[in-house]
């Protein structure tokens, strides 16, 4: 005597699996269903076969078809190189301002010196190339060492200050605080910060003035106007590398910083210091 279970209502057999009064009916898969899961049984043991799939102990499967993923990425990147060849041999050749002048180089050089700044100059500079306090904003149109696309290039290839590159810009601001009393340096740095805005005691700023042109003209001139021969800043300007105000000023003076940027041209090459001055020139600070 069987004792199975007919649901009263449907007819169909339970399959024994009961919770609070509930009984599981014993209806059968849907064909189509049940065809296609079937399919993707047969489909995923072909792909197996044909395509790498089982791990092994130091590799995996390989494959029928040999298809590499690693093969397809290298095909992919060979042909990537192929096509901007010609761009890397235009740039080789050209100066950086015949590249600006060129709408498709300047486009595949400014796209391709972003990629090396974001990689090499933004602890510096900053992702913006906004910079920061002893680090020049390259946005703007304030530049020591002038901002045409040649000095720029000037500028990466030898760096500042460098000692390791002979060709490298050079200068260096002394240390007042062996030359000028305390209150001399408060005078000329009340002076200095007069230029470009207001100042704490404006008596200072006489007496400032004339220490001023016994001290300084030789590298920021007689108008202040700074020297890009020399790197010495433009002192009537609001733009500040290591920072404005009367404090700031009197510390360069008396114990000034003079930073060091390295000499790319060794590590990148001269295609990529190319690129990045016209990048950089591209920023909208350039000349």
């Amino acid at each position: 005597m069987s004792n199975e279970h007919i649901d009263e209502i449907s007819g169909v057999a339970t399959t024994g699996h009961e919770w609070d009064g509930i009984r599981e009916l014993n209806n059968p898969l849907p064909r189509w269903w049940v065809i296609t899961f079937y399919i993707t049984i047969a489909w995923a043991i072909a792909y197996t076969i044909a395509y790498p799939a089982w791990p092994m102990l130091s590799s995996a499967t390989k494959g029928v078809l040999g298809f590499s993923s690693r093969n397809d990425v290298k095909n992919e990147m060979a042909a990537a190189e192929t096509a901007k060849a010609k761009y890397v041999a235009a740039i080789q050749s050209k100066t950086v301002s015949e590249i600006a002048a060129d709408d498709a180089l300047r486009e595949f050089a400014v796209a391709a010196g972003g990629a090396a700044f974001k990689v090499n100059c933004v602890q510096c500079h900053g992702s913006g190339a906004q910079g920061s306090t002893d680090f020049p904003n390259l946005n703007d149109d304030d530049w020591l060492w002038g901002g045409k696309a040649e000095q720029i290039q000037q500028t990466i290839t030898h760096g500042i200050r460098f000692a390791a590159d002979a060709d490298t810009r050079q200068s260096e601001m002394p240390a007042f605080v062996d030359v000028l009393k305390p209150e001399q340096i408060a005078q000329v740095s009340a002076y200095v910060a007069s230029l470009s805005g207001p100042v704490l005691d404006k008596s200072l700023i006489e007496p400032g003035a004339k220490v001023f042109a016994d001290n300084c003209v030789a590298c920021h001139g007689e108008n202040a106007k700074g020297n890009r021969e020399l790197g010495a800043p433009d002192l009537t300007d609001a733009i500040w590398l290591h920072g404005s105000g009367e404090a700031a000023i009197a510390l360069q003076v008396h114990t000034p910083k003079n930073g060091v940027m390295p000499a790319w041209v060794g590590r990148l090459g001269e295609t990529t210091v190319k690129e990045l001055a016209v990048y950089v020139h591209s920023l909208g600070g350039g000349e």
